[in-house]
């Protein structure tokens, strides 16, 4: 079961948002450079940002960003499908439980880690201060990267990317079973505006369970992709929840939240427009006649 693909301008659209969205992100979650601006929340990030670097800021490395949507996503309903189905097959069960609906959607994003990883990892170096100047894009950033670090360095925060996924798949789908468990029955044939509301309250309380459970993880993994590997000396950040505990030493469990409010603001509201749209798209490929898996 595939995502159907919303024609190229509401992908641009989607991706200026989110570009601007993970711009800030990244700059909250940056670890604090004596001589450098400090940014205290998401307004005052933007701002220092327009003012002392421009406003073309806001949208560098938002090429990856763009490249990522379509795969990202289809990746993460296609896997959750095919995954509840080998699970339900592997338990003797006939339809989603709590517990399937976490272990399916925490698997799901374990698959989607792979795909998203080698674009997080430019995207993340093409938006940090310190390093964006390095790079004159998305290929000179490839090229220079696999050549100072070898090609796996692609694939640099890749246990921490998992951890994220898993976090943010479990909770979102997990949450979406149980929410539509405890709403209102629904015919989505004949009350499809109902059936909407429903899809779109239990996506949008997944996607904000599903930040409040992986940030910490976000921020790390944002450190690790962003610290290039030297031949004989060991980086900060290394592995995930080692990490984790460095930073909550040095700077305090709220610095493991740093970049919250922007995120959250996007991804909370954007879990129940995804499930929106996928539901929306299955209904009309199953009236095009597409047949259920058996």
């Amino acid at each position: 079961m595939t995502e159907k693909p919303l024609p190229f301008v509401y992908q641009f659209a989607a991706g200026a948002v989110a570009g601007v969205s993970e711009i800030l992100i990244i700059q909250l979650q940056g670890k604090p450079v004596p001589g450098q601006d400090y940014y205290n929340g998401m307004l005052d990030c933007f701002k220092k940002i327009v003012r002392n670097e421009g406003p073309s800021r806001l949208y560098r490395g938002i090429a990856a960003p763009i490249m990522m949507e379509a795969p990202k996503r289809a990746t993460k309903f296609a896997a959750n499908d095919s995954w509840g189905v080998f699970y339900r097959r592997l338990f003797g069960v006939e339809k989603p439980t709590q517990s399937l609906s976490i272990l399916t959607g925490a698997t799901a994003g374990a698959t989607e880690a792979f795909v998203v990883v080698p674009f997080e990892l430019v995207k993340i170096r093409l938006q940090d201060r310190a390093s964006a100047g390095k790079y004159n894009g998305i290929v000179d950033c490839v090229v220079k990267t696999v050549k100072a670090e070898g090609p796996l360095a692609m694939y640099n925060g890749l246990e921490s990317t998992l951890w994220r996924h898993i976090l943010w798949n479990a909770g979102y789908f997990g949450c979406i079973f149980q929410v539509k468990a405890l709403m209102p029955k629904v015919d989505p044939k004949t009350e499809k505006g109902k059936a909407m509301f429903t899809d779109f309250t239990s996506g949008a309380i997944g996607g904000t369970i599903g930040t409040i459970l992986n940030t910490p993880m976000d921020v790390v993994k944002s450190r690790i992709q962003n610290s290039p590997k030297i031949a004989g000396s060991v980086p900060k950040y290394n592995w995930a929840w080692p990490g984790l505990g460095t930073i909550m030493k040095e700077e305090g469990f709220g610095a493991l939240y740093k970049g919250f409010l922007p995120k959250v603001l996007r991804l909370g509201p954007g879990g129940g427009v995804l499930l929106v749209v996928y539901t929306g798209v299955m209904d009309w490929f199953r009236k095009m006649g597409a047949q259920p898996v058996a």
